[in-house]
């Protein structure tokens, strides 16, 4: 299936931008009446004719819509920091987007040591995982946020902060329940501070664990990704 990420599609007939133009005509060398696949990341799929294969303004039409495609019976929001390499986000990002996943937010915490991100860049780094997964939801992704804002903005469902501090815990899988929405807090690779950890139990954060390894933070935001697919299937 070749598919086309066009967030702005609204009528019938659509031109690609030129980015996609190019993809389509110069790269995959398809011509006028090959069919394609469209989404505009809100649900819908959209199946359309070639009927002016330029390479730069490639114009299709649309015959078939599937609205909510492959819709999940939950909502999943993971607020991890970013890593110190940038390239560790952008993987865990691009993961997390294959699994299924609806919100993003990168964390700025007490022991963060990046505490700047290119949030057009990690755009295109999803993007690109939605197309190639085949996803029709395009996830949310914030802007860099302080913990403690966070933490107490209101969410409609499950709460949970992973931490590596000794302490009773609950495995993710044994606290988690199908079709419920959960957000995730995912810590710096300096975990989070014991006062952060205080303020999200305050405001109803349940403490997790994720297994008996130590992990990265970048894997641990997949692992809790996929706890929460695996649990829904």
């Amino acid at each position: 299936m070749n598919l086309f990420y066009t967030p702005d599609i609204e009528d019938k007939f659509y031109q690609l931008n030129e980015e996609e133009s190019k993809h389509c005509v110069r790269v995959l060398r398809l011509k006028e009446n090959d069919q394609i696949h469209l989404i505009d990341g809100k649900g819908n799929l959209f199946t359309a004719k070639i009927i002016d294969a330029h390479p730069k303004r490639c114009t299709v039409e649309c015959i078939e819509t599937q609205a909510e495609f492959e819709k999940l019976n939950y909502k999943l929001h993971i607020a991890a920091a970013p890593t110190k390499n940038i390239e560790r986000t952008e993987w865990y990002m691009e993961k997390c987007t294959e699994i299924g996943i609806d919100e993003f937010t990168p964390l700025l915490c007490q022991f963060s040591e990046r505490k700047v991100v290119k949030i057009d860049r990690l755009f295109k780094v999803i993007t690109s995982a939605v197309k190639q997964s085949l996803k029709a939801y395009h996830p949310k992704l914030n802007e860099l946020t302080k913990f403690n804002d966070l933490v107490k903005a209101p969410f409609n469902g499950e709460k949970y902060i992973a931490h590596c501090y000794e302490g009773e815990k609950t495995h993710l899988k044994n606290l988690y329940s199908a079709n419920q929405n959960a957000l995730i807090l995912i810590g710096p690779e300096g975990d989070f501070s014991p006062q952060e950890v205080e303020l999200a139990r305050a405001n109803g954060f349940k403490e997790i664990t994720l297994g008996n390894s130590r992990l990265r933070a970048e894997t641990a935001g997949v692992v809790a990704c996929n706890i929460i697919s695996l649990a829904n299937q």
